[in-house]
């Protein structure tokens, strides 16, 4: 089965380690994550830089194609994903032409500094271009006994943080929210991939 990819853009450091922690859960499955990042915008003006030293490396459009499913996060931006992310998703009209994500699943996490900071809309937000290609979205379901507990970040929508909680660790109920997520991706990646084969 090809890797599940792990795309994310995090500026503080949060959101990146929601990625982490969605990337063990789809792993403990038995599936392959794959996690990358995109570059902030001000280096979309020219060439895409270097591999960063430290980190996931930069989505490629290879990575997109090659997936059996895909996890994506951003910070909160006024209720909507950030920029550089949203920017990448606005380059992939080939793939969306291909259909390459038509019936993989997908689910997403978001990050933000207050309770209402607009966690949920930003979820949804990042749902709809994921729709537009075709693909079949998971959230966290109220089996996960976190979702009942969780006094900061976490909905059925997907993984999330609140920082105002926690100087930027994630709490307990994030961490399991984020791999319980990463696990359900993995197993219907495993699940739709042995049904289209």
């Amino acid at each position: 089965m090809s890797p599940v990819l792990v795309l994310y853009y995090s500026r503080n450091g949060t959101t990146r380690q929601l990625a982490t922690h969605i990337a063990r859960g789809i792993e403990s499955t038995g599936a392959e994550a794959r996690v990358r990042t995109v570059p902030a915008i001000p280096e979309y003006m020219t060439p895409w830089p270097d591999v960063p030293e430290a980190g996931a490396p930069f989505v490629t459009r290879s990575d997109l194609t090659e997936c059996s499913g895909l996890a994506l996060g951003s910070p909160v931006r006024f209720g909507n994903m950030a920029a550089p992310l949203k920017h990448f998703l606005d380059s992939t009209s080939q793939e969306w032409l291909k259909g390459v994500l038509i019936d993989k699943p997908a689910c997403v996490f978001t990050s933000g500094g207050s309770m209402h900071g607009g966690q949920e809309s930003t979820l949804l937000t990042m749902m709809l271009p994921l729709l537009h290609h075709g693909m079949v979205l998971c959230g966290i379901p109220y089996t996960e006994s976190q979702l009942h507990d969780t006094t900061s970040g976490g909905s059925p929508y997907g993984a999330g943080h609140v920082s105002g909680h926690s100087d930027g660790k994630l709490t307990a109920d994030e961490s399991a929210l984020a791999f319980a997520q990463g696990k359900r991706l993995g197993e219907l990646a495993q699940q739709l991939a042995r049904k289209a084969s």
